[in-house]
């Protein structure tokens, strides 16, 4: 049993523990690009952006109105989000498992994993579509577990929230759909009028997004569906994908959800649910992986089934199971806690680290830098060629004027500026293409050292620029 490895009472308490760390680290932690980018949007409220769904912003607005335009702020919901995300993996296991000692320990297997101590941390549109397909999940498991229908209604109302949070959420529809056709317990809810009016509601839902959509030319979809290239077949991006995963899942935690995945996959068997909730979605990012890059956050909205299914086969025992199940939380563990020590002090030397990237490192003191530089040699305002940029300058920096030259479309409620005069402090990330024509495009330019971020987070070109050819126009986020 589960329990000879750890008890229900420790797996509460080790959960207990994880989310106050993790709540501590929110308000310490610098916050990243995509988060400050997000944070801009929830000045601007709207039924969608150019990038995603708006359910991160009002999570982010709701968050600042609490504390202000502080990093813990802009994480608070996030914090929150990750309590009832690991209350719905405890009740849906409890449904699917029914055993009380697998449901707690599943909590904790989600909480262990690196991808849900950076997706419940760094807030994101990856946070609430977690936590809506957590509640999803629970939903169909008390359809499975009572057969009332009405919570086929509920789960209409998760899942049109997961699809306010992010496009994957289809996903969990066309899982939902494969359950109900492979499952011949399930098979019988087709008949009657539950499943459609669940899905009745989470169109109704999803409808303000679609409405805004139609009204910008459809330009997220566009953006989210356009991301798989033509090429040829190959396998690199392949072992990207699995490699990925098995750093984000840590190791034995993901071969114990493989292991749990394969034991579940009769169609008669409860767990079936689990399976089918993420087999479309894996599907696609493995056939996407053949031709292009799939990012190591995709799949992250699949972690809670893949915590039940860890947890029904976490068990002592000979074999690779067994020592699966004795490594699985000290590596997780060791994994996770020396990730936020990365973060938080750059201790190990790394030609690049990602997690200084990922989690904002030394941003506010480049913040700062940028700002004693623009008053030092007069600036009328700073110049950025790329929205990563533009977003935690206006962050870190919120008094000092910010004008966006590329990437307009990421800023549409923004209002548009012409700079006639000089001079421009311009600031770009090294990481990006240099814009040579938009340099070229002034009469005089005065090279200024460049500045690194720290822990090898990033280095920017910094210019002072002046007297341009024609008037330069941006957007001021």
């Amino acid at each position: 049993m589960a329990g000879a490895l750890i008890s229900p009472r420790n797996a509460g308490l080790a959960v207990a523990g994880l989310l106050l760390l993790r709540a501590a680290m929110a308000a310490f932690l610098p916050l990243s690009a995509d988060e400050a980018y997000y944070w801009l949007w929830s000045r601007h409220l709207a039924a969608g952006y150019y990038d995603h769904p708006p359910a991160i912003a009002f999570l982010i607005r709701a968050g600042t109105l609490l504390f202000g335009d502080s990093e813990l702020g802009v994480r608070f919901c996030g914090v929150l989000l990750s309590i009832v995300t690991g209350w719905f993996i405890w009740q849906a296991g409890l449904a699917i498992l029914r055993d009380g000692t697998k449901a707690v320990l599943a909590v904790l297997l989600f909480n262990l994993t690196l991808m849900t101590g950076v997706e419940m941390l760094a807030v994101t549109p990856d946070t609430p579509s977690i936590a809506a397909t957590a509640a999803f999940l629970f939903c169909l498991a008390k359809v499975q577990q009572t057969r009332d229908g009405r919570w086929w209604l509920w789960a209409g109302m998760a899942a049109g929230l997961g699809l306010l949070s992010k496009y994957s959420g289809l996903f969990a529809g066309a899982g939902a759909a494969l359950w109900l056709l492979a499952s011949p317990r399930a098979r019988s809810w087709l008949a009657t009028f539950w499943p459609w009016a669940g899905g009745a509601l989470a169109l109704l839902i999803f409808l303000p997004n679609l409405w805004w959509q139609s009204q910008h030319q459809w330009m997220t979809f566009a953006f989210q569906f356009g991301r798989v290239s033509g090429g040829h077949l190959t396998a690199r991006f392949l072992g990207e994908f699995i490699g990925a995963q098995l750093g984000m899942a840590t190791p034995f935690l993901l071969v114990l959800a493989v292991m749990g995945a394969w034991a579940a996959r009769r169609r008669d068997d409860d767990r079936f649910l689990l399976v089918a909730l993420i087999a479309p979605a894996l599907v696609y990012f493995l056939i996407h992986a053949l031709h292009d890059r799939v990012q190591g956050n995709w799949p992250a909205f699949l972690y809670p089934m893949l915590a039940i299914l860890a947890a029904d086969v976490f068990a002592p025992g000979p074999g690779w199971r067994g020592w699966c199940a004795r490594l699985a939380m000290p590596v997780a563990a060791a994994i996770l806690l020396l990730a936020y020590l990365q973060a938080a002090t750059g201790l190990i030397p790394l030609k690049r680290d990602p997690l200084a990237r990922l989690l904002g490192v030394g941003m506010r003191e480049t913040a700062q830098t940028v700002g004693d530089l623009m008053r030092e040699n007069g600036a009328q305002a700073i110049v950025t060629s790329d929205y990563e940029t533009t977003a935690w300058l206006r962050f870190y920096q919120p008094a000092l004027p910010v004008v966006a030259v590329d990437q307009p479309n990421r800023y549409l409620e923004a209002p548009i500026v012409r700079l006639k005069s000089g001079p421009l402090l311009y600031f770009a990330d090294q990481a990006h293409m240099f814009d040579a024509a938009f340099i070229g495009s002034f009469a005089r330019l005065k090279p200024l050292p460049d500045i690194s971020r720290g822990h090898d987070a990033g280095r920017y070109w910094v210019y002072l620029v002046d007297r341009p050819e024609t008037a330069i126009q941006g957007k001021t986020p």
